[in-house]
């Protein structure tokens, strides 16, 4: 272990978070920004439907649980495996949440579309600031892709991101979808981290649009969810001009039989 691992952990012991979470067998310290976030936003209610992106090691997943209780339900989805919290209404998935194959067991385990959908994944870090913040970017983006999917009308958003260039556009982008949008840094966070939440309250029920003009979006263009969705529309365009081009001919060929039958009346 080297110098700068040994102080990360001396520092580390010394958090008044850590040791909070430590005590209160929290798998996390990043509980505490979770119920600080939700105190201040109201974001998730007792006996809500939640889903959680990206939820490994589980922290998240039991403070959501704490909050919604026995009546709420919880879905929480990771790449890694994750030990089960015990309880009957927390479901984990092992899966990539760009698939459109983990979207459809996330739905298969709902039981009503999700109240809210969280997410406090973060990129592999690479220690180059722009390459992190844009894999911060297009992590959070996908997340946003997801809960446009999974949320009912009037549901809440969360997600974690990291302050940089393109910060901007994404809260303008989750503006296109949310009737408030706040950006917040709860108490919890270290003050050395440009970690920030942003929270997209009240979901206004639209789609998510690849067409729209944002930066941002080509990010995520290799994205399965993404290509998928713009095949879909592509192939809906192309049946409707294929139905119009039916529609004209049958509209001429109408006009047609009607004038020869004018014409042989005047015969």
């Amino acid at each position: 272990m080297g110098r700068k691992d040994k102080r990360w952990v001396l520092q580390r012991k010394k958090d008044p978070y850590y040791q909070l979470a430590k005590k209160n067998n929290y798998r996390s310290r990043a509980v505490y920004k979770l119920f600080q976030l939700n105190e201040k936003f109201r974001i998730i209610r007792e006996g809500d439907v939640v889903v959680d992106l990206g939820c490994a090691p589980g922290g998240w997943l039991q403070a959501v649980r704490s909050i919604v209780g026995d009546r709420g339900f919880v879905v929480g989805v990771d790449l890694q495996s994750v030990k089960p919290l015990g309880y009957d209404n927390v479901v984990t998935i092992k899966g990539d949440m760009t698939k459109r194959e983990t979207l459809e067991r996330i739905l298969s385990y709902l039981p009503s579309k999700a109240d809210v959908v969280i997410s406090d994944a973060s990129p592999n870090i690479s220690g180059v600031w722009e390459v992190d913040h844009s894999r911060s970017i297009e992590l959070t983006t996908v997340a946003l892709i997801v809960a446009t999917k999974l949320l009912k009308e009037g549901g809440n958003f969360l997600v974690k991101v990291f302050q940089g260039s393109l910060f901007n556009d994404y809260v303008d982008l989750v503006r296109h979808y949310f009737k408030k949008v706040y950006v917040s840094k709860p108490r919890a966070s270290r003050d050395s981290s440009a970690e920030v939440y942003v929270i997209g309250k009240r979901f206004l029920g639209k789609p998510f649009d690849m067409e729209i003009d944002s930066p941002i979006l080509t990010l995520v263009k290799e994205c399965p969810l993404c290509k998928e969705d713009l095949e879909e529309k592509e192939g809906k365009k192309n049946r409707c001009k294929g139905r119009s081009e039916k529609l004209t001919l049958e509209s001429e060929g109408g006009s047609l039989i009607k004038r020869i039958k004018e014409m042989r009346k005047s015969n």
